[in-house]
């Protein structure tokens, strides 16, 4: 994974984490959906790319 991608899942999983915390603080539950999806979203993306760099070893 090149740095740029890197850094941009990172920032992505913290955005969504972030956005799940602030809804269930005010209980907002589509906001706390969209951040968990959205942090799930860049955790499989994450995955895929550390299953291609372990086949390439």
């Amino acid at each position: 994974m090149t740095p740029d991608k890197k850094m941009s899942t990172k920032a992505e999983q913290i955005t969504g984490a972030v956005k799940e915390t602030v809804g269930r603080a005010v209980g907002n539950e589509r906001l706390t959906a969209e951040g968990r999806a959205q942090r799930a979203d860049a955790d499989m993306r994450e995955a895929g790319h550390k299953a291609r760099e372990a086949f390439r070893r």
